[in-house]
């Protein structure tokens, strides 16, 4: 018989009289991987900080390997076994690859006090030898890419040798490659006895690699199915309430006249005579792996990087980009891939966040105009249906998906006629995505031209009326919405050029 892990029974949670959880189960056998499901905001995270200690419950009991916890703390929950991997990375970056993994139970030489740095460079390197990664644990972790450094908190998991480890979102970040060696550990430490609790939006990655799925809504337990005894169609019915019939609500619209050429655009070391076109009232998908250049172009376009060399058109007129300022005055705007960082300040609150790119509109003789820009948080609110009882809600209180409703409705604001959404639903959930895909057909039925960078193959190929590939900063492929594949793209992206299709 399986031994059992945990067992969450009855747990509820309120903040400020706020029901966050309301009487949810949810158990974990030895060997398991466990799909933890439901909207951003349905209680996940809240559910897993009180597995963690973080947060205490209201009610309810926790069993771990049998034994009740009648309080648990962070301290309790590591003496456990028990590791978290939370969405938002925890590591210091003026700090080693070695020194992050070992951080607050370094190794000290025997009969002192003193760290011995040898010990944990050895002790780093053989968790990220678990992971298959190429890392030096000399190595500043603010020096990493996001998806390296998501990688070094895994290895931190690992080296903590957890029973039960709970990895949230844990590809979001992560290349092909990357991602294929995570789930070669999943499965070795399954044979280990491992379980893992494993939330993630991506529904292809469940199926993939989970044994049982939970479903939470609005803070309730939906259910428990087995992997092999459900489908994509019920889970999405179960988290959102409904029926979701179309992933991805592709609008057909008739693209105008070219928006955006770019010509032989070059920054150094990162890209390499890059040329594109996009048409007003059209959607042009960039894929690639990461490290491709897809983000390093977003940011060249916007002028946060500056060009060694290429030409910019927008509506036929060459413009020159060389800050952020230029490139709104052009008629460009970009949501960018890391919205907690780049496109939002989180402790300030709806209204001031969606302000920040229109101050120029919202002020007069260097005074921001109060009611001008309450009326935009109003208008913004409810034209995206941003859940919340009003603009003076800090950001950092919203979901991943009312977060990133935020980020894009400040831009929208500015009325752009470009719009580079990189990564536009990565940690949202299936339900907030869908209407992330409805704004989009929205804003193209208007006339404006979308460049959409997604490492997400099916977003991609649902939502691209054309689709470029780039490799290595170069552009290797691109494709009509009607010839392009998977197979092709990945070709592509592998720097193996284009099949059947026009590469620049």
């Amino acid at each position: 018989m399986t031994e059992s892990l945990l067992e969450m029974k009855e747990i509820s949670k309120s903040f400020s009289g706020v029901h966050v959880l309301q009487q949810v189960q949810f158990s974990l056998l030895s060997g398991e991987v466990h799909a933890l499901m439901g909207e951003n905001g349905a209680g996940k995270s809240t559910l897993m900080k009180i597995l963690g200690g973080i947060y205490s419950r209201d009610s309810g009991s926790i069993q771990v390997k049998g034994e009740s916890v009648s309080k648990m703390t962070t301290d309790l929950a590591a003496q456990l076994g028990i590791a978290i991997i939370h969405q938002e990375l925890n590591l210091v970056p003026d700090l080693t690859v070695a020194e992050n993994i070992f951080l607050g139970r370094e190794w000290t030489i025997k009969g002192t006090k003193l760290i011995n740095r040898k010990q944990m460079r050895k002790q780093a390197k053989d968790a990220l030898n678990q992971l298959g990664i190429d890392l030096h644990p000399d190595t500043l972790v603010g020096e990493l890419s996001v998806g390296q450094q998501q990688m070094v908190e895994i290895a931190k998991a690992l080296s903590m040798q957890a029973d039960i480890l709970v990895l949230d979102e844990p590809t979001a970040a992560l290349t092909n490659r990357e991602i294929d060696a995570l789930f070669e550990v999943i499965a070795s430490l399954k044979k280990q006895g491992v379980g893992m609790i494993y939330i993630s939006h991506r529904m292809e990655e469940i199926f993939q690699v989970c044994d049982r799925i939970t479903v939470l809504r609005d803070g309730h337990y939906v259910g428990t199915r087995r992997t092999g005894e459900t489908s994509m169609e019920e889970l999405v019915q179960m988290m959102v309430g409904r029926e979701i019939t179309e992933r991805f609500p592709k609008v057909e619209v008739q693209p105008g006249p070219e928006r955006l050429r770019v010509e032989n655009l070059s920054v150094r070391g990162k890209l390499h005579n890059v040329s594109l076109s996009v048409r007003s009232g059209e959607i042009l998908g960039i894929a690639g792996l990461m490290g491709a250049g897809r983000t390093e172009l977003a940011r060249a376009l916007f002028g946060i990087d500056p060009l060694e060399q290429g030409s910019i058109y927008v509506d036929n007129r060459q413009v020159t980009i060389k800050r952020p300022f230029d490139a709104i005055q052009a008629g460009i705007a970009l949501v960018t891939e890391n919205r907690k960082e780049e496109g939002l300040i989180l402790s300030l609150s709806i209204r001031e966040n969606l302000a920040l790119p229109n101050l120029n509109t919202l002020s007069a003789y260097g005074f921001v105009k109060g009611e001008a820009e309450t009326k935009l948080a109003e208008q913004t609110i409810k034209q995206l249906s941003i859940k919340t009882t009003d603009g003076e809600k800090t950001v950092g209180s919203l979901s991943g998906g009312n977060q990133q409703k935020v980020v894009i409705g400040k831009w929208l604001a500015v009325n752009p006629k470009i719009l580079i959404l990189d990564e536009p639903t990565r940690g949202v959930d299936i339900g907030a995505k869908k209407e992330l895909y409805e704004l989009m057909g929205q804003l193209v039925r208007s006339g404006v031209a979308i460049i959409m960078i997604s490492s997400e193959m099916p977003e991609v190929l649902g939502m691209s009326d054309r689709i470029l590939v780039m490799h290595e900063g170069r552009v290797t492929g691109e494709f009509a919405h009607e010839e392009a594949t998977q197979e092709k793209i990945m070709h592509a992206a592998a720097g193996g050029g284009s099949l059947h299709a026009t590469a620049q």
